[in-house]
């Protein structure tokens, strides 16, 4: 009777390990999923904003413009940052296709945040983008109104 309930007890107790092994293992698995589908969502989301961001200066350049052929005022050093963080965010991509497999956790936590930053630095300029093609917007039209 002894020895049974002996080795009931060591399968209970190797079940339980083994069932705690394999719930760690489960969520280190499913952070793991989650941190690289975080980043790569980042990624296209900060790809999109400095589009975005890129669109919408050649818009107002356009409008600022006193020829087609010379570009306006900080036209060129505005397309050079934009194209700095595209380039930045594709080395970000490469990485992620070349060493995201076997990153570490904190390799991979370290750049969501990375991604999650540069997204959060590039709103208020987005923010800013929007007003100061708001106020071009008024400027224009009361010129155009003054003129008629």
């Amino acid at each position: 009777m002894f020895s049974f309930a002996y080795y009931a007890l060591a399968v209970v107790v190797a079940l339980a390990i083994g069932g705690c092994v394999w719930a760690l293992r489960h969520q280190r698995v499913h952070r793991r999923h989650g941190a690289l589908q975080s980043l790569m969502d980042n990624a296209d989301r900060l790809e999109a904003d400095l589009k975005d961001c890129r669109d919408r200066l050649q818009r107002a350049h356009a409008v600022m413009s006193v020829s087609p052929d010379v570009p306006a005022a900080g036209e060129v050093e505005a397309q050079q940052a934009v194209d700095s963080g595209l380039r930045a965010l594709l080395r970000q991509r490469l990485w992620i296709r070349d060493r995201g497999a076997e990153a570490s956790q904190r390799e991979l936590d370290d750049a969501v945040a990375a991604l999650v930053r540069a997204r959060h630095q590039l709103e208020p300029r987005l923010r800013a983008l929007d007003d100061a093609h708001a106020a071009l917007d008024t400027a224009v039209r009361e010129h155009i109104h003054k003129d008629f």
